[in-house]
């Protein structure tokens, strides 16, 4: 017997609503921690789980920034916007409160690095700093940002230089990770839902001709 399905119009939804079903349903999502810079140099971090690796010829991110109710744009999109540079750093799991610090709304000349207790680190092409505690950092110049015509704008970016704590290789001449040295967390559905990346499991790719196929 066929499993029952239910069906729904996206774009006849409310915004919340359609946030809700795809937020809920896409897991788990990995977790830009996006540290930028205003024109004034103030800084900022906050966490984006509209993210992903696009590319890698050439090497690219994207991240989708939503609308901020309190305020015409997120600073972030306002700092990417300004200064067309940013570095994304992933979130381990000691780093998770922090993390969430820097979700809240703070007013923009707040530095939610400093509010966090984030120890920072230069960069060294783009003049945003990255954050000492994650295992990967990932410093961007911008590519495109693409307005999408709803109340969110995608931002398309190069990677610059990439950043990785040494402990996270299994063989660095072979560039083979070991994501459990990772310890990253990623958004799962509802408010405050996260999950790690412990536990994980592998499936021998297969090549054709199938066997028995």
């Amino acid at each position: 017997m066929a499993e029952s399905f239910e069906h729904f119009d996206l774009p006849a939804m409310s915004r919340m609503d359609r946030n809700k079903l795809l937020t809920g349903l896409v897991l788990p999502r990995p977790i830009a921690w996006v540290t930028s810079k205003d024109a004034n140099g103030v800084l900022n971090a906050a966490p984006f789980s509209f993210f992903n690796v696009l590319s890698s010829d050439p090497p690219m991110v994207g991240i989708g920034i939503g609308a901020q109710p309190d305020r015409e744009v997120k600073d972030t999109l306002a700092n990417i916007r300004a200064k067309g540079e940013f570095v994304v750093n992933l979130v381990p799991e000691e780093l998770g409160e922090a993390m969430n610090l820097t979700a809240t709304n703070a007013p923009p000349e707040v530095d939610e690095a400093e509010l966090a207790g984030l120890e920072l680190v230069s960069s060294e092409i783009v003049d945003v700093p990255r954050i000492a505690g994650s295992p990967v950092a990932m410093e961007c110049k911008v590519f495109q940002l693409v307005e999408t015509g709803g109340t969110g704008t995608i931002v398309l970016a190069k990677v610059v230089r990439l950043h990785v704590r040494s402990n996270v290789f299994k063989d660095l001449e072979k560039l083979y990770v070991d994501p459990a040295q990772m310890r990253l967390i990623g958004r799962m559905h509802g408010l405050g839902t996260y999950c790690t990346t412990q536990d994980t499991f592998v499936m021998d790719r297969k090549s054709w001709p199938i066997d028995g196929k």
